[in-house]
């Protein structure tokens, strides 16, 4: 199996400016072609770092793929570098510089002559074409190495890699990688290893617990010439894993707990609403970045103060006077007044206190409740974080009030 590496040029990356999605895009892409990433290096537009992270890349394996540093300043120095380790001199292609002229003309600006950096390619090279910006793409193959230089922006980057730098690496995909990520809430990473360690031993398909932001994740991956093949060795496992951990498992290769749910409304043709008070407005935010939500959302009040409590959701003063505005009183209150108000099959409401202090009284800050009212049913949890972390705790409630009405919605699909 060839061995790669990836190198992110730029500054602006190691400073923090921009986020690199592209090492991202390109491990996840070369690791379906079967082209195992053995390390990922960023460095800033320097020559003498780039060179000597360059030669130590192609020391340690077969191919380097290169981000950034294409334009047409002097800070660009991917293209020289690059070329002047693996000994192809540069020149300038009379058809990329004319390209580039008519690039800037059909905008109506003049052309900078030092956009003529951008038509120099390397003798004995291979040019991939960017028709989304001006800096073109080089493949490079000696000495049984190859490196591939692509430039920055995602927008450039993404099409010239499926266009040019895949057939490129042809020679070099033997197999396939196929992975899958199993998706939890509800136990803790510790647990869901504990109950599946013998599975964490296994060589092909491996499997690797995973910890995020109030959830629990493991990756099935799994080696083999083709994708079939791959499939059909991770397809029992991922059953064995959700037997042993059931309900605990949302899905599969989801992005979030609302994805599940707003599959399950749309399977039953149900609708919900939402009632938050210190979630602000993140669960039906994050509900309605589904695509296809309009058509089981149907409303979102964020009600922080009591008196919008009582006047929007028709929860009882006497509730909030007695049991105050986090209590499981006023949840279940609050989940049954926006189902009422909107006539959805499900509300959800969350009220607790997200931090960093508390809300007066004797209340630990990362308490809260969250409910759920429907024709058949009224249930609450209560969660306590022990965090006084805001954005943790609103990011924590807002997936357990989804997954409340994801589990809800599971049994009901079941009966």
């Amino acid at each position: 199996m060839a061995i790669c590496e990836i190198l992110s040029v730029g500054t602006e990356l190691l400073l923090g400016d921009i986020l690199d999605t592209n090492a991202q895009f390109l491990s996840r892409e070369l690791a379906a072609r079967g082209i195992s990433v053995l390390r990922r290096t960023t460095v800033g537009d320097n020559a003498g770092r780039l060179r000597a992270a360059l030669q130590t890349a192609l020391d340690a394996g077969d191919i380097v793929l290169i981000t950034g540093g294409l334009g047409p300043t002097a800070d660009d120095l991917t293209r020289d570098v690059a070329c002047e380790l693996l000994g192809f001199p540069l020149q300038t292609d009379p058809e990329i510089a004319a390209g580039l002229r008519a690039f800037f003309a059909s905008r109506g600006m003049d052309m900078p002559q030092e956009n003529l950096r951008q038509a120099q390619i390397p003798v004995g090279g291979t040019v991939f074409p960017n028709p989304n910006g001006t800096a073109p793409g080089i493949g490079l193959k000696k000495d049984g190495k190859c490196v591939i230089l692509l430039p920055g922006p995602p927008r450039e980057m993404r099409p010239m890699f499926y266009e040019s730098a895949v057939p490129f690496l042809k020679e070099y995909t033997d197999g396939v990688i196929v992975s899958h990520t199993v998706r939890t809430m509800g136990i803790g990473e510790s647990a869901m290893a504990h109950t599946v360690a013998d599975l964490l031993e296994r060589a092909n398909p491996t499997v690797a617990p995973y910890a995020k932001t109030g959830e629990a994740l493991l990756r099935v991956t799994a080696r083999a010439q083709d994708s079939a093949a791959a499939e059909a060795l991770c397809a029992p496992v991922l059953a064995e894993i959700r037997r042993r951990l059931g309900e605990k498992v949302y899905g599969l290769d989801l992005n979030g707990v609302e994805e599940a749910v707003v599959a399950l409304l749309k399977a039953q043709g149900k609708t919900i609403a939402t009632a938050e008070s210190c979630t602000a407005g993140l669960i039906s935010k994050r509900i309605t970045d589904v695509p296809g939500a309009s058509n089981v959302f149907q409303f979102g009040a964020v009600t922080y103060s009591n008196e919008y409590k009582e006047k929007i959701l028709g929860v009882r003063r006497e509730t909030l006077e007695r049991f105050g505005a986090v209590s499981e009183a006023t949840a279940r209150e609050m989940a049954a007044g926006i189902r009422r108000l909107t006539g959805a099959d499900l509300g959800l409401s969350v009220t607790g206190i997200a931090g960093p202090g508390s809300d007066g009284t004797d209340k630990p800050v990362g308490l809260c409740y969250i409910a759920l009212d429907t024709a058949d049913a009224q249930l609450c949890e209560e969660l306590n974080t022990g965090r006084s972390d805001r954005a943790f705790n609103r990011f924590y409630n807002a997936s357990h009030a989804l997954d409340l009405a994801r589990r809800y919605l599971e049994r009901r699909g079941c009966t």
